[in-house]
């Protein structure tokens, strides 16, 4: 016998009070019946009406917007954006919040996932607990740094660029995203009309004039001319395999970081916000203190950034080994590097090509997985191969806890942690964690 289907409470609305933030851009909240809403465009200790976006009844958990405040907290501010708010964009989590505030919040979210999945205190892991905004983006409240130098538009049914909104297929048309850097704006993206694509990429490089749009057409439509108010290359994204062509111009946008020139083609991953490449570089060899001679690692090493700052500074008599799973990122990184005879980039998956390459020793070790993490069969590789130091830089603290604590299984300690604000308006972090063996003298 089937049972029956739970009945659907999105729209049902509850009054309650706010708690404490949680992981992913809401805050927690309990309904009177005890049951647990993530309420998004909220702040903790405010009092507000709730309506459910999610869930149903006897769900673990609802998704909730807070569409009244009733007590407001002395963090929010009307949010400077007008496409943001509930049911509206969803690219920003805190535009309703004081930048101070943002960067407090996001601070207590790194805090609770390494004392819940890592078993760490902030001064076990060397970390004073702050969140470090990017040079220039300290702005009063009221006013949004413009840092993303990439932006992905969706299409409507009608042409119009906008985004997505939260959780959801369906487009906010927008005129203006306060959060584009200067570079994507001035192309005029949104008075366009793209009718017939599904999406639209806009990337402004961070050190030359190089500007790119990457369109993918909804399938059997014909691209249109790409007219913008500033030249751009234009590739398009075929949608049946996902492959990327050249319409014209470059297919690749020259980017600069700590001192060097990095090619990045079929818009390829870069760090999107244009202080991000040298804060990232900067904290991880202040941390590492590379010598020379040194033999390193650069794990999930894009296009090259940290195996070239590595290779600066081990010198001729070191070496530095890249592994990268991605074809056209292994050829840019292979041409931005070739300079180095002693650097040598590898294509494939880390837990894959690292037990290959029948290394058994290295001094240091520089990990950027993806949002997942690196896991624990990796980890535990790393941990055997007697780093002297190790650089973790990762873009989600959950999975960042998780790995530390394998890390900790596997000998290291953390020694010290620093977090940066390189994603502002939004939930989302930076941390570098430098580890060394738990034994001095390993």
């Amino acid at each position: 016998m089937q049972a029956e289907p739970r009945k659907s409470l999105v729209g049902e609305e509850y009054e309650v009070e706010i708690g404490p933030v949680a992981h992913g851009g809401h805050c927690i909240a309990r309904t009177s019946e005890g049951q647990v809403l993530f309420v998004r465009h909220a702040l903790p200790g405010e009092r507000v009406v709730a309506r459910v976006t999610e869930g149903e009844e006897g769900a673990r958990f609802l998704r909730a917007d807070a569409v009244t405040v009733l007590e407001a907290s002395k963090d929010r501010i009307d949010a400077p954006c007008p496409f943001a708010g509930p049911g509206r964009c969803g690219g920003c989590d805190w535009q309703h919040a004081k930048p101070g505030a943002q960067r407090r919040l996001k601070g207590e979210v790194v805090a609770e996932q390494l004392q819940r999945l890592a078993g760490l205190t902030p001064e076990e892991a060397g970390w004073d607990g702050t969140v470090m905004p990017a040079e220039g983006d300290k702005v009063p409240a009221g006013q949004v740094p413009s840092w993303r130098t990439r932006v992905q538009y969706a299409v409507t049914a009608d042409g119009r660029a906008g985004l997505r909104r939260h959780r959801s297929h369906e487009v906010e048309p927008i005129d203006h995203c306060l959060i584009a850097a200067e570079g994507v704006s001035e192309l005029g993206i949104e008075k366009r009309d793209w009718t017939g694509m599904d999406s639209v990429e806009a990337i402004a490089a961070t050190g030359s004039q190089d500007r790119q749009v990457v369109l993918t057409p909804k399938p059997g439509a014909r691209l249109p001319l790409v007219e913008l108010d500033r030249p751009v290359s234009v590739l398009r994204i075929d949608e049946r395999n996902g492959q990327v062509h050249r319409v014209h111009g470059r297919p690749f946008v020259r980017e600069r970081a700590d001192g060097r020139t990095y090619r990045v083609g079929n818009g390829g991953f870069w760090q999107v916000h244009p202080k991000a490449a040298d804060t990232l570089v900067t904290a991880v060899m202040q941390g590492l203190l590379p010598r020379k001679g040194d033999m390193a690692l650069d794990l999930y090493c894009g296009v090259g950034l940290f195996a070239g700052a590595l290779a600066d500074r081990v010198g001729e008599q070191g070496a530095v080994l890249g592994i990268e799973s991605g074809k056209r990122s292994v050829e840019d990184a292979r041409h931005n590097l070739a300079e180095f005879p002693r650097v040598r980039i590898e294509q494939g998956k880390v837990e894959s090509v690292l037990p290959r390459t029948g290394i058994t020793e290295v001094d240091l070790v520089v990990l950027d997985p993806p949002r997942a993490g690196a896991g624990r069969r990796t980890v535990e590789h790393l941990s055997s191969l007697g780093a002297r130091r190790i650089a973790y830089v990762a873009c989600d603290p959950a999975a960042l806890a998780r790995d530390l604590a394998y890390f900790r299984d596997g000998g290291y300690k953390v020694r010290t942690l620093r977090v940066f604000d390189l994603f502002p308006m939004t939930h989302h972090v930076e941390c570098v964690a430098i580890l060394e063996p738990a034994e001095k003298g390993r």
